[in-house]
């Protein structure tokens, strides 16, 4: 029973199933978002549902269907979401210096030492 506790109580569980609700309500509006945009595609341009589109009897108009959404989707997720957490965390946080392995380090310091002599 220790282990499981242990393994429930670690911090990685926690912040996974607190991005998976998060995910899940984005995914709610976004997904909201999407009938929102193929309905105004719908208005400018016809039906933006390709469901019965079957070129020679081949049925992709649900791929093109999900196709569309999913792009539309990526579109969102991408810049309302990765470009402003790239441009807060540039931002924010200052660059981490990189670490030099102790091995290169004590190569680089027998290599001075060489010059030297």
């Amino acid at each position: 029973m220790k282990g499981f506790k242990d393994f429930v109580m670690r911090g990685n569980l926690i912040e996974l199933a607190v991005a998976f609700v998060i995910g899940a309500s984005f995914a709610t509006v976004v997904k909201s978002f999407t009938d929102v945009f193929m309905s105004l595609l719908g208005k400018i341009g016809g039906n933006p549902n390709f469901n019965s589109y079957q070129p020679g009897g081949v049925p992709v108009g649900a791929f093109l269907t999900a196709l569309v959404a999913f792009l539309i989707v990526a579109f969102v997720i991408y810049f309302f979401v990765v470009k402003p957490y790239e441009a807060a965390k540039s931002r924010f946080v200052a660059p981490a210096e990189e670490a030099v392995d102790a091995n290169t380090a004590l190569l680089t310091e027998i290599r001075d030492e060489l010059r030297r002599r």
